[in-house]
């Protein structure tokens, strides 16, 4: 897969048996972009899928410092890319060079990064509970667990990181880590540049001798119920709209054998400033909000969508100057023209609700998103009203101010599960802090302290999950090493000799790995069975 395509790329090899042609278009003035795109028949969604099931077993069974060194390669192949790419991505989505050399950097160390945990051997999860024939009144067998890959995995490309969360980004990631061939479904806001790093990684396939049918890239926009509900497809990761992602999660929980999705879909990411902070550093704040609302035109997902505290003359205070500050800001070009109407017909509900007030923002016009600013009672969020609980995808965010703590814990506990929960407070404020924190370990994957959430380290403890409708499944993350447990699960052999075993549960340790033995955590050999 040396040269770039427009076809689908399935089994190691180029496939256009449809007559579906799908245009790529620059984001930000709507010409067509040079190349097109086939889209994928049933029939070659399903060798797609087969491909991946074809090459499960021998992926599966590879060392997987053989896998880590393919992660490596495609990290390798993605660096290589020349001007000529990061170019493409910025037309195809309006982000600029400095964003998307980032955003590639960020991409090819998490693969790197996924590299070490294979080399390491923590995600075998391997446990050893010795034979102890003598015990009464039942002796126990000897029993050895470790987890291996669930099988070939879906994966959608998302909007919003051409890179991170698309073709090699993060779900594709973790399901290659963890022994799992992909069939990845290209986003059709980039279509062009998913052809680009799916040529890079079948040129790392090619140079690590991969088997053919590892990676699959498939294009179209109705081609997702297919892939899900093929046999061979055993998981799913998803990052976009709740309803894109609850309608497969459904598509998969209705399959004669069901399977999970990992779905990341909608969260508004409140953030709750306290009294002390605000009279401390309000007009800070404000700037800081400001910025972080309207980073990247608000198109992150952990964009702060929701701002929070108790009635007083400083919240009032930072209320205006975050108007203000939002209001001399300039539109943005968005992802592509479907995000920008979204983004209009959010605003267009706020506008329209009669408990929301609109504070600062010039009026939507044009092809680009601008800043806007609104303030809703809080007894919407009492009422369990949708329309703030509903995620705005751009530069917009809407204020709360309780009456009173009490009606703060009130509010708190009406919302929906979210990705982020940040508190911005002084050391003031911190005994009122404390209370809430159980409250808010209920509602978020990751809290803040005096922080912005737009920034996503990728790293082993970080978490980019969190209860519905932030997420599917509140027990994963998207981000961070433990994103591989997504696609893994549990075997246990029990009486096996020595010579079945795999590598991670043998006697003598050849992996030299730590794992939990009768109860306790070491990296010796075993001697005896």
């Amino acid at each position: 897969m040396s040269q770039i395509s427009g076809h689908n790329y399935i089994g190691g090899a180029y496939s256009a048996a449809g007559d579906t042609v799908l245009q790529s278009f620059d984001a930000v003035t709507g010409a067509a972009l040079d190349g097109q795109f086939i889209q994928a028949t049933r029939e070659e969604v399903d060798a797609a899928a087969l491909a991946a099931s074809a090459a499960y077993p021998a992926y599966r069974g590879m060392a997987a410092a053989r896998r880590a060194g393919f992660l490596e390669a495609i990290a390798a192949e993605l660096d290589a890319l020349d001007r000529t790419f990061i170019d493409i991505v910025c037309r195809e989505t309006a982000l600029p060079a400095a964003r998307i050399e980032g955003e590639r950097s960020r991409t090819s160390n998490q693969l790197r990064l996924f590299a070490q945990v294979l080399r390491r051997g923590d995600f075998y999860g391997a446990r050893i509970d010795r034979a102890l024939p003598q015990r009464q009144p039942l002796p126990r067998a000897d029993l050895r667990q470790c987890r291996i890959g669930v099988g070939p995995v879906a994966v959608f490309g998302a909007s919003n990181f051409p890179l991170a969360f698309s073709t090699a980004g993060g779900d594709t990631a973790a399901a290659l880590a963890a022994g799992c061939p992909v069939v990845f479904k290209a986003h059709s806001g980039h279509m062009l540049t998913s052809a680009w790093v799916a040529a890079a990684i079948g040129r790392a396939v090619e140079k690590t001798a991969m088997p053919d049918g590892v990676f699959n890239l498939i294009y179209g926009g109705g081609v997702g119920e297919w892939l899900v509900k093929h046999p061979a497809i055993q998981a799913v990761g998803f990052t976009g709209s709740l309803k894109g992602g609850r309608a497969l999660c459904d598509m998969a929980a209705a399959r004669a054998q069901p399977i999970p999705v990992f779905a990341e879909m909608s969260s508004i990411n409140p953030v709750l400033l306290m009294p002390a902070a605000l009279a401390s550093r309000g007009e800070a704040l404000a700037a800081q909000l400001s910025a972080s609302v309207t980073q990247g035109c608000g198109q992150f997902c952990t964009k702060p969508g929701l701002l929070m505290g108790v009635r007083s003359a400083d919240f009032t205070a930072l209320v205006e100057k975050l108007g203000t500050s939002l209001a001399a800001l300039p539109a943005q070009s968005m992802l592509n023209a479907g995000t920008l109407r979204s983004y209009e017909q959010g605003v267009q509900r706020l506008h329209e609700h009669s408990g929301v007030r609109h504070i600062a923002g010039a009026p939507q016009q044009g092809n680009q998103a601008w800043p806007q600013l609104f303030q809703a009672s809080a007894q919407l969020l009492l009422d369990a009203d949708k329309v703030l609980q509903e995620e705005v995808f751009g530069p917009a965010t809407v204020v709360v101010e309780a009456a009173d703590d009490a009606q703060l814990q009130h509010i708190i506990s009406a919302l929906n599960g979210q990705l982020t929960f940040t508190l911005i407070a002084d050391e003031a404020d911190l005994g009122q802090c404390a209370p809430l924190i159980s409250q808010l370990e209920q509602k978020a994957g990751r809290l803040l302290l005096n922080g912005y959430p737009t920034g996503v380290e990728v790293c082993d403890a970080m978490v980019h999950g969190g209860p519905y409708p932030a997420t599917s499944d509140a027990r994963g993350t998207s981000v961070g090493t433990l994103a591989i447990d997504r696609f893994l699960r549990p075997v246990c052999y029990q009486n096996y000799p020595d010579a079945l075993l795999p590598a991670p549960l043998k006697n003598a340790n050849p992996l030299g790995i730590a794992r939990l033995v009768d109860g306790e955590t070491t990296s010796a050999r075993l001697i005896e069975h």
